[in-house]
């Protein structure tokens, strides 16, 4: 493997956030569920639907010719319309992918260390996140200061303190 490095998300990467939602749902072995299927679905769409909204911010992994291979980004939601890791008004909730030949490489705390870094450095005092029961990424979760707040419906809520 070669290099990576990271670039703010704009609003054109719009379409590669939703290949990376598709990654995330799909993060077992052997499950493909269609990219177009698993944005359609408003519990994994809201997380991209309207990209680049007040409040939204995002960070983008490339390797070394420029071709994306990571993304992660978060959203404010209102009360009621936040996802599966919605904590509490104001408290981003954060959604990450990394392309499989890329994982385990640094791409993923990379980029959740930037996203974390611009949300304190933004005010924030708190970030979350949604993880499934049994994804390997929850090593990764606890290991930057992430802690379980409540485990719904095969999911755990995860968040990190950033003040």
């Amino acid at each position: 493997m070669t290099g990576f490095r990271v670039r703010p998300a704009v609003q054109g990467d719009s379409a590669f956030l939703g290949e990376m939602v598709a990654e995330a749902a799909n993060w077992r072995p052997g499950a493909t569920r269609p990219r177009v299927e698993v944005i359609s679905d408003p519990d994994h769409g809201r997380y991209i639907v309207g990209w680049m909204r007040p409040g939204d911010v995002g960070f983008i992994a490339e390797d070394s010719d420029g071709s994306p291979i990571g993304a992660a980004w978060s959203r404010v939601f209102p009360r009621g319309e936040g996802g599966w890791g919605y904590v509490g008004t104001g408290v981003p909730e954060l959604v990450i992918g990394v392309r499989a030949l890329w994982r385990a490489q640094g791409v993923g705390r990379t980029l959740l260390r930037q996203l974390c870094d611009t949300a304190r450095a933004g005010g924030c005092l708190r970030i979350s996140l949604s993880v499934e029961h049994g994804n390997y990424a929850t090593t990764l979760y606890r290991s930057e200061g992430f802690t379980l707040t409540s485990t719904a419906g095969g999911r755990d809520t995860m968040v990190k303190r950033l003040r």
